[in-house]
């Protein structure tokens, strides 16, 4: 089947595009139905009309300066932007494109016109997404330079708190070890005095001021050993061969003393000698102690038990009473942790349990802890010690 081109005068007259013919001077020669509809003009009303006529004041000037002189020294333009005005007045931005031709008669502009509303709306998307992309930017360099700002403020404030906690540390460290000095004295003239004859009142008084100096001394051990470890030096030990039982038989009978309202006892399921540190032994087992007669069953007795196997030594510290809820237990140890809320004249600082877990980790050791309503509370120490069985 035989295909019939399209009738050139239709091509012309419906192309998608405006279509103007026009003399040198603007004069319009011919102008396509697209162009005549999107103008709401009327074709022969065009005729005769010059091209320049229908633009705004403004195309006028730009055709009369820019455009036309392009045609004339260079033959062509490409995407000149044109604004036209409607019958009705409206403006109607074109994009123009045009060439110069010679015929017979003379030269002619041959103009193709393009709408621009989606070109135009397109433009204007482009340029407000990149307004707001410039906006976004400079909110970002901004908040950087704020967290810039931040930050270095925050790493001023750091270096400052921890100047303030290094000095706070020394201080507590000198004033408890000037705070020790006082004490001894204290409590070795509570001693000579309750060597002399004295009445009940008397002697409950002096039991009362010996009692609170020596836990004075235990908190003031246990905050000298608090900033140590905190400025750095760490808890020291001095390890040397002891007889296991005998220091910790010594140190629970110095504990009945200092704890005669509780029943505490020993059992030894061995005997050996080890290298340890028996100040430290003895400081540990204290500390455990006290904390069972803080937060256990007076009612039950407190059970110090020691055992050596294979290098390692086994001391526990038992007690009866509400159990350690488990939330507490992961973070027991650290400095200021205590087991309950209970008010007891017996505490201390909050320090005992992290001394105790400092100075087995010094021995190379460590500590746990077990608690529940039926077996009560439990605390652990494993410490390797080089031993000589008898």
């Amino acid at each position: 089947m035989d295909r019939v081109p399209p009738d050139a005068d239709m091509l012309f007259e419906h192309a998608p595009c405006g279509l103007v013919v026009t003399t040198e001077d603007g004069s319009i020669l011919r102008s396509n139905q697209t162009f005549c509809d999107w103008l709401g003009q009327d074709q022969a009303a065009l005729l005769e009309r010059r091209f320049q006529d229908l633009l705004t004041i403004g195309g006028r000037i730009f055709h009369q300066t820019h455009w036309a002189p392009l045609m004339r020294m260079q033959g062509s333009v490409a995407e000149v932007k044109l604004d036209l005005l409607h019958r009705d007045g409206n403006v109607i931005t074109m994009l123009l494109n045009g060439v110069r031709r010679e015929y017979a008669s003379g030269h002619c502009y041959e103009l193709a016109l393009f709408g621009t509303v989606e070109r135009d709306r397109y433009e204007r998307e482009i340029l407000a997404a990149r307004r707001r992309a410039e906006e976004v930017l400079t909110q970002k360099t901004h908040a950087e330079t704020e967290l810039q700002q931040a930050k270095a403020e925050l790493a001023a404030a750091y270096k400052n708190a921890e100047r303030r906690a290094a000095f706070a540390e020394q201080m507590v460290a000198i004033a408890s070890h000037d705070l020790k000095n006082p004490l001894t004295a204290i409590r070795m003239a509570t001693q000579l005095l309750e060597r002399s004859e004295r009445r009940d009142k008397e002697r409950r008084l002096l039991s009362s001021i010996s009692n609170s100096s020596e836990r004075a001394q235990r908190m003031i051990a246990d905050l000298l050993d608090f900033a140590s470890v905190r400025i750095g030096q760490g808890i020291g030990i001095n390890r040397r061969p002891v007889e296991l039982q005998m220091v910790i038989e010594q140190s629970v009978s110095e504990l009945r003393v200092a704890f005669g309202h509780a029943r505490i006892r020993h059992l030894a399921r061995s005997t050996a000698q080890a290298d340890v540190d028996p100040d430290r032994l003895q400081q540990m087992i204290g500390n455990l102690v006290a904390n069972s007669v803080a937060y256990g069953d007076l009612a039950h007795p407190i059970t110090v038990t020691c055992d050596v196997a294979d290098g390692i030594a086994i001391i526990s510290v038992h007690n009866h009473g509400p159990c350690i809820p488990e939330s507490l237990i992961p973070d027991l140890f650290e400095p200021m942790t205590r087991a309950s809320d209970r008010s007891d004249a017996v505490r201390s600082v909050g320090l005992g349990l992290f001394i105790v877990r400092e100075i087995t980790e010094a021995h190379g050791g460590d500590i746990t802890v077990t608690s529940n309503l039926e077996s009560g509370t439990t605390f652990t120490l494993r410490l390797p010690v080089a031993t000589v069985s008898e």
